[in-house]
């Protein structure tokens, strides 16, 4: 039988900004219909319009703006793996 030792490592999250990193998008979603735009790279304005359109066809007026920002964890300073 092999034993194991186990260590507690404490790790830090923030955005990932690395040339690597995904892009931030944004979409937009009807509250009412449940239908989303299209995400839309680093700007929010293409999303804001599409719910602009959705608006004038549908008179729906409730929406949610959908964020996915890439986030990187890693072992805290002076922490090793």
């Amino acid at each position: 039988m092999r034993r194991s030792v186990l260590r507690f490592v404490a790790w830090t999250i923030a955005p990932h900004q690395e040339p690597d990193a995904e892009p931030i998008t944004h979409a937009m979603q009807c509250a009412a219909c449940g239908e989303k735009s299209l995400p839309f790279e680093e700007e929010v304005e293409p999303a804001q319009l599409w719910a602009l359109k959705h608006a004038g066809r549908t008179r729906h007026d409730a929406y949610r703006e959908i964020i996915t920002r890439p986030w990187r964890a890693v072992p805290a300073e002076g922490a090793s793996r």
